[in-house]
């Protein structure tokens, strides 16, 4: 047979009938088949010879050879199996089978361009070529215009792998979630350009340079609303939260206002001649020293404006518009400007309806009287399904139907709310009860404890096994668990698992534990002592009865819920202070009494600055044992607590600053007192409350020696008399209170109030335990010698807020040093950073007032010292409660000549006044 030499041409394309038009769709979609037919060399053919093939006028061939031709990477073999294409078969060409072996190539996403040639042709035989082009495989991605930060949340959503095959599907993929992740943060204008650049290092492979142009914010000029006659413009704004107007001003005669300008006239003085003008304008008359705070953003986000509409139209239902919606919105430029935009809403409001009837059905537990009382709603209140959802469901600030079934074992209880009838502006409402059986608790289960054992948890639990299930007790344990602080109380799970064969139900509490023990590493300046450095270490879940037990150690044995304090203060042999306490909260294990037992020792040397040599020192032992107990009246939030402590001092040649402080030098002092405290403590959270309140009532009480004395005994003023027994008996109230106000901003109010004197007129009030006040509350050499009570007061110098001298050293005739009496009040605003179990941190705003006073005739809860100012604290596990405040002092201490003015202070610890 003689050998055809081959002229390659294309098969034509275009619309024919429906049977021939469909193979045509692939080969357009897919690939090429290209056919060549021509002269032979050694014969004698001409062009009216050649061959014609097109899919009017196909030829069967038997495949002679596939060659494959345009790969890098991938096996030529494997292509030439997917395509279906066998050497030795017999096909028609072109027909359905060339065209489905194209498809079978660009299906697998890999190829990018297919194209079937036939090279030659020998009588029957025809060898083919496939022409692949492969597609690019990603190398690296480079994002080019944003920030770090931006990068890597970008990159997590990109879904880009190295080695991915490059499609233009994916790089519009690419381009739109880049663009839509600044889109959400306000930049709707954002501009996004890809480029592949050819990778010279990695065959076939493909860098992308993604080029970003966030532009500017687009802001909210106007939000204008239409079909709202019931509602006014300025109401419905309110309630778009977080998509808002820009800021304007009034300009008047005498100043601006800085207002909004849905604001209505009667929240203004109104005064003529007003006129809107732009922040710019404001600038450009006034200066550019104008300073705004702008408290409510304007920047557009499209999920921010989203939520915004579903909480207008809840707003519409709560005042009885229940078929409100919104119809339309539109969303368009503000004149020329590409930043601003402007929105309108079309809204129809509907009908303002009223509650009819309120009926109950399948109720036999309780009557309806009962049930209508808990849900508070009358006949000719507003329609607000919410408001009834909430008082079925869950009512945050009383009781609700759920909770008055769920609280006696009825798990299963379900209520349903029907509209049964709408007559004019009233809609009858049917509440469908299913109340099932009461159900028992059959099991505890115990999760996510790797350090706790399990009875320290169990003994916390008021779901006790055999008892109907209650919802009040379930909450009140979630509480109690995170009050242990082992635990990370944002992720104290409970869940009921009902068992409906048996009506019974088993709970499970999932924890998640946290470090608990802390490290105190510190160090301040002791005034006359220097710098003193603390050393601090509690173990807050120690287990005393593994000591003996290696394998327990975390490093010291853990799990059993009792706390171990150590701590040592020193700065050389100047001072020294050694301290020890335990606390087992469950003595016995089986009723939560409390033992706490307690030992410290503090020497102090007085030494010459210059010489060091020591000429006087003061030792102070202290040993106390106390017992407390939970109360069931009147109410289980209270608890009782009763210490015995004994202190003996001993003064040796002892000068301390000012020679007032103590009133003598050498001799032996010794303190026998009896402490008693009431508290009750009902806050959801130790480290950050939302609710809840804290009270206490403490009382110290030494023996009353003086009523067993004549009064002549104190004529002779010698240390042996006034304080070889220390007398006095010492009051302290403290009572704080938590709320939310909305989200997660809390509101704390806070009083203290504490005084000290003696049981008879002509025994005088001794130098121990006095109140020193002022600064941070956890300062001050004084308190080494004499065991002050430091209280706080931001925005003044630690402990100046005491008198007689307010920080100066006075001749002993103006008297001991520190207060007998003092009050302190507090507001603070509390907002949360995180609070995530590895830290919670909070930023706080306050304003507090306090004073401290010389002698109860001088007491007078008006005549305070104010501050404000704003902080932030930080709680760590390993490290405790860590804060930083910023106070200013408004007033003027005595023996100064000016306001305290702005101050900082540094805290450790929680602090208690």
């Amino acid at each position: 047979m003689e050998k055809l030499s081959i002229k390659k041409y294309k098969i034509v394309k275009g619309l024919l009938t429906f049977a021939l038009v469909l193979p045509l769709v692939y080969q357009s979609a897919f690939g090429q088949i290209k056919l060549g037919v021509g002269n032979s060399k050694s014969g004698t053919t001409t062009k009216d010879d050649k061959i014609a093939l097109s899919y009017a006028n196909p030829r069967e061939f038997e495949i002679a050879e596939i060659e494959v031709t345009g790969l890098e990477t991938y096996d030529k073999n494997a292509f030439i199996s997917l395509s279906g294409l066998r050497v030795g078969d017999k096909i028609r060409i072109p027909s359905q089978t060339t065209s489905n072996a194209i498809k079978k190539l660009w299906d697998k996403g890999i190829i990018g361009n297919v194209a079937l040639y036939i090279s030659k042709i020998e009588g029957d035989k025809a060898y083919l070529v496939l022409e692949l082009t492969e597609r690019p495989r990603l190398t690296r991605i480079f994002l080019n215009g944003i920030t770090k930060s931006q990068e890597t949340d970008i990159k997590e959503n990109l879904d880009l792998i190295k080695g991915k095959i490059v499609s233009d599907a994916i790089l519009k993929n690419a381009e739109l979630v880049v663009k839509n992740y600044f889109v959400d943060k306000g930049f709707l204008n954002t501009q996004v350009n890809i480029e592949q650049k050819k990778d010279t290092i990695i065959s076939n492979g493909v860098l992308l340079n993604i080029n970003v142009d966030k532009k500017s914010k687009v802001r909210i000029n106007r939000i204008t609303f239409d079909g709202n006659s019931e509602l006014p413009d300025d109401k419905l704004r309110s309630k778009f939260k977080k998509t808002n107007e820009k800021l304007r001003f009034d300009v008047f005669q005498d100043g601006f206002r800085l207002m909004k300008k849905a604001t209505p006239k009667n929240s203004w003085t109104f005064l003529t001649k007003s006129h809107e003008v732009t922040l710019d304008d404001i600038k450009g008359y006034f200066g550019e020293s104008v300073n705004v705070n702008f408290f409510k953003s304007s920047k557009f986000k499209k999920d921010e404006f989203k939520e915004d509409k579903i909480k207008l139209i809840s707003y519409y239902n709560s005042k009885g518009y229940r078929d409100a919606r919104v119809i339309s919105d539109s969303i368009f430029r503000a004149d020329a400007n590409d930043n601003e935009i402007n929105i309108d809403l079309k809204i129809e409001e509907g009908n303002k309806y009223y509650f009819g009837d309120i009926q109950w059905s399948g109720n036999f537990v309780y009557s309806d009287d009962i049930l209508n009382k808990v849900l508070g709603i009358k006949k000719g209140d507003i329609y607000d399904m919410e408001l009834i959802q909430k008082k079925l469901t869950f009512n945050p600030n009383g009781e609700d139907i759920s909770s008055l079934y769920m609280d006696y074992g009825y798990l299963f209880f379900s209520v349903n709310p029907v509209e049964v009838r709408i007559n004019n502006d009233s809609i009858d409402v049917e509440m469908r009860i299913y109340e099932g059986d009461q159900a028992r608790i059959n099991k505890i289960i115990i999760t996510g404890n790797d350090r706790t054992n399990d009875h320290v948890i169990r003994r916390e639990i008021r779901t006790l096994p055999g008892q109907f299930f209650n919802r009040r007790l379930l909450i009140r344990t979630q509480r109690e668990l995170s009050q242990l602080g082992y635990f990370d109380p944002e992720q104290i799970g409970i869940n009921p698992i009902p068992n409906p064969s048996d009506g019974s139900v088993d709970i499970e509490y999932s924890l998640v534990e946290r470090p608990s023990d802390q490290v105190e590493l510190s160090g301040g300046w002791g005034g006359y002592y220097g710098f003193v450095g603390t050393v601090g270490l509690v173990f807050n879940n120690f287990s005393l009865k593994n000591i003996t037990n290696f394998k327990t150690w975390k490093p010291l044995p853990v799990g059993d819920g009792q706390r171990l304090a150590l701590r040592v203060q020193a700065n050389g042999r100047i001072y020294q202070n050694y301290s020890l306490t335990f606390t087992e909260p469950w003595l016995g294990g089986k009723k939560p009494n409390s033992l706490t037992v307690g030992a410290n020792r503090s020497v102090i040397r007085n030494t010459n600055y210059y010489t060091q040599q020591e000429y006087g020192s003061m030792v102070m032992n202290t040993i106390s044992a106390g017992l407390g107990k939970r109360l069931k009246w009147p109410d289980d939030y209270f608890t009782m607590s009763n210490t015995l402590s004994y202190t003996h001092y001993i003064f040796d040649d002892f000068q301390s600053s000012g020679n007032n402080q103590i009133g003598f030098s050498t001799g032996t002092a010794r303190n026998l007192k009896y402490n008693i405290t009431i508290a009750r403590n009902s806050v959801d959270s130790p480290m950050f409350p939302r609710s809840g309140s804290e009270l206490s009532l403490s009382v110290d009480l030494t023996p009353p020696y003086s009523l067993f004395r004549d009064a002549s005994y104190y004529n002779d003023p010698t240390p042996e008399n006034l304080y070889g027994w220390v007398e006095y008996h010492k009051w302290m109230f403290d009572a704080k209170y938590y709320q939310k106000l909305f989200g997660n901003l809390v509101f704390s109010a806070r009083a203290h109030l504490g005084f000290i004197g003696t049981y008879s007129d002509y025994a005088p009030t001794g130098p121990f335990d006095r109140f020193q006040m002022g600064g941070s509350g956890l300062s001050g050499a004084n308190n080494w010698i004499v065991g002050y009570d430091l209280i706080a007061l931001r925005g003044y110098e630690d402990n100046k807020v005491t008198p007689p001298g307010y920080g100066k050293i006075l001749p002993p005739a103006y008297g001991l040093n520190g207060g007998v009496a003092y009050d302190k009040f507090v507001f603070e605003l509390r907002y949360p950073v995180t609070m995530a179990a590895a830290s919670t941190i909070y930023v706080l705003a306050f304003a507090e007032a306090g004073n401290n006073f010389h002698t109860l005739e001088e007491f007078d809860p008006f005549d305070n010292y104010r501050s404000i100012g704003f902080g932030a604290r930080i709680f760590m596990p390993a490290f405790g409660l860590l804060g930083i405040d910023w106070g200013y002092g408004f007033d003027t201490l005595p023996f100064t000549n000016k306001t305290s003015g702005g101050q900082f202070h540094f805290s450790i610890g929680q602090q208690f006044r």
